[in-house]
C-alpha cells in the first residue's frame, strides 16, 4: 500500500511497482486518516510511507499504523534527509528508511528484501544513521553488564540470546544479510531466519534496523 498526499507522484509509483514481477498494489492512501482505515481493510504485507503529509507526519502515525495492520512492514519513502526524522522512524518501528531520488528498480529490490525481513536504509542515510548512534543522538544508555563470580555478561546474553544468537546479533548490526551471515557462520540461510525471529522475539522488537539500534546502544557489536 502507497500512502502520499501527492497525487501525481503517488499515481506514478504505483504504475511504476505494477510492472515489476512479484509485487501487487492492494491500495493506497492521501492521508493519515485514510491510511489507517485502508490498512486495517486491506492488510498489507508492505506500506510506503511518506513523512510529511497535511495534519500528521508519518513518524507520529507509525504507532496507530503497526496497530491497523501488524504483519506490515512499514517503510518511510520520503525526500526528508534529516537525521532526525531517520532516528524518530526506526525508534518508531519503521522496517526501513528510502529516499525517493532512488530509482525504481533498487526501490522494488528494497521492498522484496524488507519483505523477506531485511532491514532498508537507503545508501545516503546510513552515514547518518551510524553519526546518530556515534554521537548519542538515540538516547545510549550505559552498557548493561552483569558481574557473576567474577564473569562478565554482555547485553545480548543478558537478554537471554543464545551464544549463536549472540553471534548472529553481531552479524546484523554490521549490516550483514541473511546470506551474508549464512556464508560467515557455515549454517544455512533458513536456519539464520530462525535465529533473527528468535532475536526479535526475545528483544521484543519489530525489525532488524531496530535491532541494530538496540544492540549499537548498547556497545554490541562495534567495530574497535
Amino acid at each position: 500500500m502507497v500512502v502520499d498526499d501527492h497525487k501525481l507522484f503517488r499515481r506514478g509509483l504505483i504504475a511504476l511497482l505494477a510492472q515489476e514481477e512479484g509485487l501487487e498494489i492492494v491500495g493506497e492512501a492521501a492521508d493519515g486518516v485514510e491510511a489507517l482505515r485502508r490498512a486495517a481493510e486491506l492488510q498489507p504485507d508492505l506500506i510506503l510511507l511518506d513523512n510529511h503529509m497535511p495534519g500528521v507526519r508519518g513518524v507520529d502515525l507509525l504507532p496507530d499504523l503497526r496497530e491497523a495492520a501488524p504483519q506490515a512492514q512499514v517503510l518511510m519513502l520520503t525526500v526528508s534527509e534529516d537525521e532526525q526524522d531517520l532516528t524518530a522512524a526506526l525508534r518508531g518501528g519503521a522496517a526501513g528508511y528510502l529516499l525517493k531520488t532512488m530509482d525504481g528498480e533498487d526501490l522494488a529490490n528494497a521492498l522484496r528484501r524488507a519483505h523477506e525481513g531485511e532491514s532498508v536504509v537507503s545508501p545516503e542515510m546510513m552515514s547518518k544513521l551510524v553519526s546518530a548512534l556515534r554521537a548519542s543522538a538515540l538516547p545510549a544508555p550505559v552498557p548493561q553488564v552483569a558481574a557473576l563470580a567474577g564473569v562478565v555478561v554482555a547485553p545480548d546474553v543478558e537478554a537471554g540470546l543464545s551464544p549463536r544468537e549472540g553471534e548472529i546479533l553481531r552479524e546484523i548490526v554490521q549490516g550483514a544479510s541473511n546470506k551474508e551471515i549464512a556464508r560467515r557462520l557455515g549454517i544455512a540461510e533458513t536456519t539464520v531466519k530462525i535465529h533473527v525471529q528468535h532475536i526479535l522475539r526475545k528483544l521484543g522488537l519489530n525489525s532488524r534496523v531496530q535491532v541494530a539500534v538496540w544492540a549499537s546502544e548498547r556497545g554490541i557489536g562495534q567495530q574497535p
